[in-house]
């Protein structure tokens, strides 16, 4: 037993002495600055803080931007991010260009096997998209029950939804929907038309969607059904469709030329932990991938939540121009 205890004490010291190390490298380092496309994580901040004892710094950096921001301050020796998220296809436009370090965080190893997309990056959630609807003024049971009820005529000038000329999530939800739940592209083009013949409002983003359901000037938005908890207390519930719901892979990764490496592995590896994921579904609704957390939406833990196909820029803009021909897009 006492041979048993030295040969184990052999084996954990060196482990256990590097995890010190990084503890302590990485708090001497202070500051872990987060370069990101998510909103509302704040707390999280804080309590990276609280629990860590580095701070967090937290830039937030549209979509739409994100490349090109962060591939100036690389270019030009100045990027201060120590870890960048963001839609998968644009961490892996970071990868190609030399941006990403490899780092696998031992806080992701209850994660599924597929979240694990190469030896630097991370997924971490699913920007889920679902139909929202003013529940004062729509009753449950007649909620669209399919994708399929969206094309039909009772729903005319009553739909919100991003523009699907250019919003580049709605673009892949279209086309995910061609790709998961209907059998052939006539039956697709047949919804698109249909949904298009019901004259949806179309705002910039998924972000002005909830307004005009809350309002009642519309019933129903392709929209996040995370906005049910950040909206509250309005009007607002999810219909709980037959079928899967889908959206875009979120994901985070280590920065290859970390001002602060150290601190920049602990905030990924907070960033993963039950209780960082636990706020972010809670407070802010969001679908995470850590094992058995969900957002306090009344049914989400039922239903099936899956990752779309990433399109290329050159589809999403093949796409895109399709789509403002068939939803006549001025």
């Amino acid at each position: 037993m006492k041979r048993l205890v030295v040969v184990l004490a052999m084996l954990l010291f060196p482990a256990l002495t590097a995890m010190a190390s990084d503890d302590a490298a990485a708090k001497a380092e202070g500051t872990a600055t987060f370069y990101a496309n998510i909103t509302a994580v704040e707390p999280i901040m804080e309590a990276f803080g609280a629990d860590t004892g580095i701070k967090g710094q937290y830039t937030r950096i549209s979509t739409s931007k994100f490349v090109a921001t962060i591939m100036t301050e690389f270019e030009a020796g100045k990027l201060m991010a120590d870890v960048v998220q963001g839609p998968l296809p644009v961490l892996e436009i970071l990868k190609a260009k030399g941006v990403l370090a490899p780092y696998s965080s031992p806080a992701a190893a209850g994660y599924a096997e597929w979240t694990r997309k190469d030896d630097a990056i991370q997924l971490f959630g699913i920007e889920y998209v679902g139909l929202i609807y003013n529940k004062e003024l729509v009753k449950a049971a007649d909620a669209p029950k399919r994708y399929e009820d969206l094309a039909d005529p009772k729903w005319k000038d009553k739909i919100v939804m991003a523009n699907p000329a250019n919003h580049a999530t709605t673009i892949s939800w279209l086309v995910g929907l061609k790709d998961n739940i209907f059998k052939s592209e006539e039956e697709w083009r047949a919804f698109l038309k249909g949904l298009a013949a019901n004259k949806p409002m179309f705002v910039s983003s998924f972000g002005p969607t909830p307004a005009p359901v809350e309002s009642g000037e519309k019933l129903i938005a392709i929209s996040m059904p995370k906005y049910i908890i950040t909206k509250a207390p309005a009007p607002l519930d999810w219909a709980r469709l037959e079928q899967p719901l889908f959206g875009t892979p979120r994901a985070i990764a280590v920065t290859s030329k970390a001002p602060h490496p150290n601190a920049a592995r602990a905030f990924v590896d907070y960033w993963l932990s039950g209780k960082a994921m636990g706020m972010l579904a809670k407070d802010v609704g969001e679908y995470v991938l850590a094992p058995g957390v969900f957002p306090p939406i009344d049914g989400m833990d039922q239903a099936k939540v899956l990752p779309i196909k990433d399109l290329s820029d050159e589809e999403i803009q093949k796409w895109g121009d399709e789509f403002k021909t068939i939803f006549d897009v001025q």
